[in-house]
């Protein structure tokens, strides 16, 4: 450590060493409060809580499997409908609680169009949540 001296010399020069003692005091003081502190932040409040016999309500969402062929045909649940019909079907879907999912299941050959219209017509009954339904490629 690196004290000061009384010789005149050495007085002149600076001092080439790390005064620690400073840095272990401020070490010393944070591990103090560390240790005051740390129980205090494990403190629970002790409560007696009711006990009830009831089984959750899960509200599980309907599921809409609405598909469209290669030539533009709409199916749902499998029964082929007009787009009029599905639009009228997705405005009554809209008005549930929960509202349905929508699983949309499109040929790859069928034209865009046909998708975003029926995606146009659940987006204006209020039906939001449609998943697009795919098959994964063969490895």
């Amino acid at each position: 450590m690196a004290f000061a001296s009384f010789d005149s010399q050495r007085a002149a020069a600076p001092m080439n060493e790390i005064n620690m003692v400073p840095l272990i005091d401020v070490m010393l003081v944070l591990l103090v409060i560390f240790i005051v502190t740390a129980p205090l932040l494990t403190h629970a409040v002790k409560l007696d809580l009711p006990q009830v016999t009831s089984q959750p309500n899960e509200l599980k969402p309907q599921k809409i499997d609405f598909a469209i062929d290669g030539q533009g045909q709409r199916f749902w649940n499998g029964e082929p409908v007009s787009r009029t019909d599905a639009a009228q079907r997705f405005a009554a879907a809209g008005r549930l609680q929960p509202v349905p999912e929508v699983h949309l299941r499109a040929d790859q050959a069928v034209a865009y169009r046909a998708v975003a219209e029926t995606l146009a017509d659940a987006s204006k009954a209020g039906v939001h949540k449609i998943g697009f339904v795919s098959e994964p490629e063969p490895r």
